[in-house]
């Protein structure tokens, strides 16, 4: 099996060297090709205004100057494009991609992207307690549950154009619960934060933040999971469109 390992945090991210570590456990023929600089929160965007650049680090490792999913596509249809990859790992992220966070998610979007081309697509984020923790984020969840979340979703008769998002708790490795396949949840909107400063020029700037929910997690969300100390997994599919609403919105139209 020739796995290929991506990211959003960028290539020298150490949660990239645990994905790998993971990976080894399953192949021998691990790739690596992710994102030169991080990328977090750049969705599934690609750069079209702008030539991409690649610098090989190894036989089998690269960086590519854009986003996730442009890591991807160069992997796919370039630098592997003889021998494509079975299977993809996007990850492992430092912090969570729960519930909406999926749309920003550059980690989900690289998953996406390899779901797209119908490679066999995994998204890993390791959750962490606290803000501000920097490097600092433990992954030693990822690491002692990785290998045993994976095996049976590399075994599974996954659906085409699908993916699975996989999201480890934010407690000590012995003291995970267990794993919950569960439902994609919804936070309340209103935990943006705007964090306002001023610059040494005079000129104001602006950080996006994420306060806490205000809402308890719904049950068998994935934000409800790792809140009781369990990983997190849900399947995801790239078919966007609302089955419930197609009749309803015909009739309008008469």
């Amino acid at each position: 099996m020739r796995i290929l390992v991506t990211n959003d945090d960028g290539y020298h991210a150490p949660g990239l060297t645990v994905a790998e570590r993971i990976a080894a456990a399953f192949s021998d023929d691990v790739w690596v090709v992710a994102p030169a600089e991080e990328q977090s929160g750049a969705g599934h965007s690609l750069t079209l205004t702008r030539p991409l650049r690649v610098r090989r680090f190894g036989e089998k490792r690269f960086a590519v100057s854009g986003t996730p999913t442009d890591a991807v596509m160069m992997a796919v249809a370039k630098i592997m494009k003889d021998t494509p990859p079975d299977l993809i790992l996007s990850g492992v992220n430092r912090g969570a991609n729960l519930a909406e966070d999926v749309t920003y998610s550059g980690t989900v979007s690289a998953a996406m992207e390899g779901a797209l081309a119908g490679i066999r697509s995994i998204a890993l984020s390791q959750v962490y307690s606290r803000e501000g923790m920097g490097d600092a984020v433990p992954f030693s969840v990822a690491e002692a549950w990785g290998e045993r979340v994976l095996r049976p979703l590399i075994a599974a008769p996954l659906a085409p154009r699908s993916l699975v998002n996989v999201n480890f708790p934010a407690v000590p490795a012995d003291r995970v619960k267990g794993v919950k396949v569960v439902a994609q949840g919804l936070r309340d909107y209103g935990r943006l934060r705007i964090v306002t400063n001023t610059d040494p020029r005079g000129y104001d700037y602006h950080w996006f933040a994420l306060g806490q929910m205000e809402q308890v997690a719904a049950p068998d969300t994935d934000l409800a999971a790792v809140s009781d100390g369990y990983v997190a997994v849900t399947p995801l599919h790239l078919d966007l469109t609302h089955e419930a609403s197609l009749a309803m919105l015909a009739r309008a139209y008469g």
